[in-house]
């Protein structure tokens, strides 16, 4: 058995509804391209959430990662879930930005924490749960300075306590609910000078990581990002693996 064998290119699930008018859409591929290993080749699909059903396990598996992207409301929320839960349980390195950020907090509260009316207030504005919920002040266009949390991956990542970065969104964790994260697998590793929630990251797991930020920006700019390499580099874990298994 080999162990240092290695195919020559990485498969990348992009959990959304892809539109050549959405600026992170575009980015996505190139921000991982341009993360190391640059000589690792990188191959994405786009899973269109209609089109994921309670049979879409095996097309889930066939992936080196997930990626649950921007540009919510999705055509089908449920198919989103579906994917973010099989990410999560599964143990498949996950990444969730924007409005991916957004429904991994939903599937945890639903799946884990047993919330089953947790939605999102911009898909469901009568939510009798609504865990996503407006911002105070949207963040569309912005830039701000997160604080990284100690003892978290994301920190450990990015190599400093603080980063300063790119949003596009108007809807965010709903502090109403804070104690869902309190004391669970999914925590706040990363939040704004209020307190915001901006990253969460379940233990345990491979990796799983979610920020209300969309990191793939820096690819417009040519520059790769941490916390895409970071996912990367455990994409290539996770292939290593199943080539010698």
């Amino acid at each position: 058995m080999n162990h240092d064998k290695q195919s020559s290119s990485l498969r990348f699930g992009l959990i959304g509804d892809y539109s050549p008018q959405v600026r992170a859409h575009a980015s996505i591929p190139q921000a991982l391209a341009l993360a190391p290993p640059a000589d690792l080749k990188v191959e994405v699909e786009w899973l269109a959430t209609e089109t994921l059903d309670e049979n879409s396990d095996s097309r889930f598996a066939a992936f080196d990662a997930l990626w649950c992207v921007p540009a919510s409301p999705y055509a089908s929320m449920g198919g989103a879930l579906r994917a973010i839960r099989f990410a999560r349980e599964h143990g498949v390195p996950f990444l969730g930005t924007c409005g991916g950020f957004q429904h991994a907090l939903i599937e945890y509260a639903r799946n884990v924490r047993g919330m089953t009316e947790a939605d999102h207030a911009e898909s469901n504005p009568k939510a009798l749960m609504p865990l996503i919920a407006p911002l105070s002040c949207s963040l569309v266009g912005a830039k701000g300075k997160i604080e990284l949390l100690e003892n978290s991956r994301a920190r450990s990542i990015y190599g400093a306590g603080e980063t300063s970065e790119e949003y596009h969104c108007s809807y965010g964790f709903n502090p109403q609910y804070h104690t869902l994260l309190d004391d669970g697998a999914l925590r706040v590793t990363g939040v704004d000078a209020d307190g915001g929630v901006r990253v969460v990251e379940l233990d345990g797991h491979p990796f799983f990581i979610a920020t209300l930020f969309q990191p793939e920006l820096s690819a417009l700019s040519g520059n790769s990002h941490p916390l895409i390499t970071a996912y990367k580099r455990a994409a290539q874990a996770r292939e290593r693996l199943k080539l010698s298994s």
